[in-house]
């Protein structure tokens, strides 16, 4: 119960979860004092902590621990549940992913710059497979005030995406991806450039649900973790909900 109500994924998958932290050394050379609770609590408290978006003194009465163990569990085990590299796919000419941006607020001024949504944000890009709509691939968050295109030709994306055909809105012209046709001065769009934007509207938007879904855990919404702490957040929060699709 307290998985599937506090982390959105049934028992099998958060099991899947477990298992991959596990291989990962989650469990691994206990160096120190052993930890007070078992692993299978420890990675539930992540992945409560990234649902919820709750502090660290309101996890601890629930877990029955002390919020400095809270923050050092969560210290050691957010990026054991980080989503696994992408592999060029064997029929990638076959394939369509889908890029998108997103911003997401955070404390760190280091991360996160002002941006249109009036708040210090980060710029996150994410790809999906359109065909499945799971998460393929993430990248380090960027300034909120930088533009989509300038963070995807920043990002090590462009050569993860080598040999697959991706989709992206109009921000990112000229970065070789399939975007809408634009309107010149003066020249209106032919009919058969309305039904290919129409095509490429119908498309994209999966895209903007699969971010909709990954906002579902309230870490997107707001996070507090510093340094590497959204970079971390955004990969396990990308790697269940793929265990939950």
């Amino acid at each position: 119960m307290w998985v599937e109500t506090f982390t959105g994924l049934r028992m099998r998958q958060f099991e899947r979860l477990l298992k991959v932290v596990r291989e990962r050394g989650g469990d691994g050379p206990r160096i120190g004092r052993p930890w007070c609770l078992p692993l299978a609590d420890r990675v539930l408290v992540v992945a409560v902590y990234y649902r919820t978006n709750l502090t660290m003194r309101q996890l601890a009465p629930l877990f029955g621990v002390s919020p400095a163990t809270v923050c050092r569990v969560i210290q050691r085990l957010r990026p054991l549940l980080a989503l696994g590299p992408v592999s060029r796919p064997v029929d990638a000419a076959d394939r369509l992913w889908i890029v998108d941006g997103t911003l997401v607020p955070v404390r760190d001024r280091k991360v996160g710059a002002s941006s249109r949504n009036y708040r210090f944000s980060a710029n996150v890009q994410v790809i999906i497979d359109a065909d499945t709509r799971l998460v393929v691939a993430t990248a380090r968050p960027a300034p909120g005030n930088k533009a989509d295109a300038h963070v995807w030709r920043n990002s090590g994306l462009p050569d993860q995406c080598r040999g697959v055909t991706v989709l992206g809105d109009g921000a990112y012209i000229n970065t070789g991806l399939i975007v809408p046709h634009r309107k010149r001065p003066g020249r209106p769009l032919l009919a058969s450039e309305e039904a290919d934007n129409a095509e490429h509207r119908r498309v994209r938007a999966r895209v903007e649900h699969a971010i909709g879904r990954l906002k579902n855990y309230k870490i997107l919404r707001d996070c507090r973790q510093h340094g590497d702490g959204l970079h971390h957040a955004v990969q396990a929060v990308a790697h269940m909900h793929n265990l939950a699709l």
